[in-house]
Order: C-alpha cells, then structure tokens, then sequence
C-alpha cells in the first residue's frame, strides 16, 4: 500500500512579510527564503539603495528603496505598509523583520563621538526607524484579526562590549531592551531578538579592516582568514525553522549556535 504524505499547514496562514535592510547580506538572503511561512501571503522589502532583487514565482513581492534614518523614507516604508493592508484581505499575521543596520564608524573610540548630530543621525536609523515602523505595523494590522510577529535581527554586541564599536553596541543594545518591553506590553504578541551569528558580509570585511581597536580588529581578521564565518542564508534558514517551531521565549535573545 502507498502512502500519501501530508504536507504540513503552515501554522502562521497568509502571512504578510515585512523585511528591513534587504538589497545585500543577510537581509537579502532572508528576503529569499520565508517562503515556508507565507502561505501564498505577500512581502514587502525594504532597500537603502536600488538592486535587483530575486523573488521567488509563488510570492508577491513589493520592493521599497527608502533610506529608513529619514522622515521621508520611514513615511515611505509605512505607506506602502497601509496599502497592502487595503489591496490584500485576506491577511491572518503579519511578520515584521526588522534587520536594517550599520556600523558607520567605527575607527573612533567614544571619547571621539562630540558632534551630537553624528550620534543623533545614527540612532534615527538604528533605533528610531525600527521603534516607529514596528509601531506603525502592529497598529495597522492590529489584534485579534491578525496574528503578529516581530523579529529584530540582534548581535553578540547587545550582550558584549567591543572597544571602539560604541555606537553599534549601543544601537544594538537599545533595539534588544525595546523589543523586551514590547514583549511584556504585548503579551500576545511574538517578539524574537535574533543573533545571526558571524556572517560574511561586507559588514564583516570593514570590521577587520576598519575597527580603530588594533584587538578587535585582528580578532575579526583571524575569523575570516579561519574560515569560521558563515553564509548568511544559514543563518536565514535557521531563523525561519525558529519562527516555524515558534520554540521561543517572546522577548528572548536567540543566538544562532544555542537554536
């Protein structure tokens, strides 16, 4: 006798994908493998600079160039939000993936950081834009009609200081706590501060070459020339099997080696 095997329902339905910083990395390498948790649902990428992208036949993608660290681009970014909610009806979840960020510079130690403006136009970007879009996501598609997901894609620099990264830890640090009350208002809610893990990406190349800490630097530098970095879309395949088995403390910081 031959057996059918059953596919299994996707446990989110028609899902809505939102993803941050996607036209390189990790984020372009997570804008090519949700799939699985769609359900025939449509996404929405958002770039900082034009580049084709690679959608799969069975989605409906919508790309957005926008630099999120403005006004103008996070005003953008949520209009194209409202209208996917008008055009698509038949939404169940909503999965926001907030990955958009930057190191900017990084050969500076914090004594260097004077320019109030510098530190401000880095916090628009790295925190700002991910607290007003997540807000502006789960009001547009509220409870209980639709399921919702939140994801912040994390670092080993929210939980471990890195000499001469201030401004990234710091943005990284206030993203993590900001998800974590968000877990606690919502308890609804499912919130996941993921870390990727080492990947290689350009990000990593300007750490090894850029990072002002001589240490650091050369510890970036041994991990690349080791072989021990990663593909990104490891790390994406193994965020969507985290998101898939939903086997997560919401507000919980995920790394990639303890999933």
């Amino acid at each position: 006798r031959r057996l059918t095997k059953r596919k299994k329902k996707n446990p989110f339905g028609k899902t809505c994908c939102l993803i941050t910083g996607a036209s390189r990395g990790f984020g372009q390498s997570l804008s090519l493998d949700p799939a699985p948790l769609l359900g025939g649902g449509p996404m929405a990428v958002c770039w900082c600079s034009p580049r084709e992208g690679g959608g799969r036949k069975e989605l409906t993608v919508q790309c957005v160039v926008a630099d999120l660290g403005t006004h103008e681009g996070l005003k953008e970014m949520i209009g194209v939000v409202n209208e996917i909610k008008q055009k698509e009806k038949e939404i169940e979840h909503i999965l926001l993936i907030n990955n958009a960020a930057s190191l900017r510079d990084i050969s500076k130690v914090l004594v260097d950081f004077t320019r109030p403006t510098e530190v401000d136009d880095y916090l628009a970007f790295n925190v700002t834009s991910a607290l007003c879009l997540t807000a502006s996501v789960l009001k547009a598609f509220p409870r209980p009609q639709h399921q919702q997901t939140v994801v912040n894609i994390s670092s080993l620099c929210a939980q471990k200081t890195f000499n001469s990264w201030s401004l990234y830890c710091m943005g990284k640090v206030a993203r993590d706590l900001m998800f974590q009350v968000l877990a606690l208002e919502e308890p609804n809610l499912r919130v996941l501060n993921y870390a990727p893990g080492p990947l290689n990406t350009d990000m990593q190349l300007k750490a090894h070459s850029e990072t002002g800490d001589p240490k650091i630097r050369q510890a970036f530098a041994d991990m690349h020339k080791e072989g021990k970095l990663l593909a990104c879309h490891q790390s994406s395949q193994k965020l969507v099997k985290l998101l898939l088995t939903d086997n997560f403390k919401s507000g919980s910081h995920v790394d990639y080696y303890n999933v």
